[in-house]
């Protein structure tokens, strides 16, 4: 019988709660949607975000070698699409009147900020390479065989960074009631050049690695 680790699940969680917790265009876009549409809207923003982890998680762990190397070779095109689409975003923050906001009974609507978050960190498959370096930091993944401790390692990152999106979204949620409208405009159009200003990021740095190889 295969042995696992048993502090596997909480280094996993760690590194999972660490890759999710440092603020980036997924971050900004939770806390407007917290402060805008309530703590649940952040909460999927946030959990289409760890989704996409686990995926890349998944990926490095497991060790499946073609994907990775599909995904890094594609990163340019993958690059072009996630700007764009920070541009489209920040611009529509920019031009939003949160006076005028009214709550959507649409349900679909939870099913587009998931897919919108999660196709967003999926154009980043440099995170794939953040996986795979803690990955064979501890000996897990990578082909070796090990598939439960693969498997624990994936549910403990996606856990971890569902943490941080809760621990996030709850805290701003703090601050919701005492948000002006007014006020509120002004967070909009701070977080859309914010936005903007990650999707040139975005951008450009994908042209630059590509004219680099």
């Amino acid at each position: 019988m295969m042995n696992v680790d048993p502090y596997l699940f909480t280094r996993a969680l760690v590194i999972g709660f660490s890759i999710a917790a440092p603020v980036g265009p997924i971050g900004i876009i939770c806390i407007e949607k917290t402060l805008s549409e309530g703590r649940s809207k952040g909460l999927i923003t946030g959990f289409g975000a760890a989704t996409a982890d686990s995926v890349y998680s998944a990926v490095a762990a497991f060790g499946i070698t073609a994907i990775s190397g599909l995904l890094v070779a594609q990163r340019l095109s993958l690059a072009l699409i996630g700007g764009i689409i920070l541009f489209y975003i920040g611009l529509r923050l920019l031009r939003s009147k949160s006076r005028n906001y009214k709550p959507s009974d649409d349900k679909g609507s939870n099913l587009h900020i998931y897919a919108m978050t999660f196709g967003l960190t999926m154009t980043n498959p440099m995170t794939i390479i953040s996986f795979a370096a803690f990955y064979a930091g501890i000996g897990v993944g990578g082909g070796s065989g090990d598939y439960l401790s693969a498997t624990v390692f994936v549910v403990g990152t996606f856990l971890g960074s569902a943490i941080w999106w809760i621990i996030l979204s709850s805290f701003v949620a703090i601050f919701r009631k005492r948000i002006t409208p007014k006020a509120l405009d002004i967070v909009n159009k701070a977080a859309g050049l914010v936005i903007i200003g990650f999707g040139a990021y975005v951008l450009f740095s994908g042209i630059a690695d590509y004219w680099s190889l």
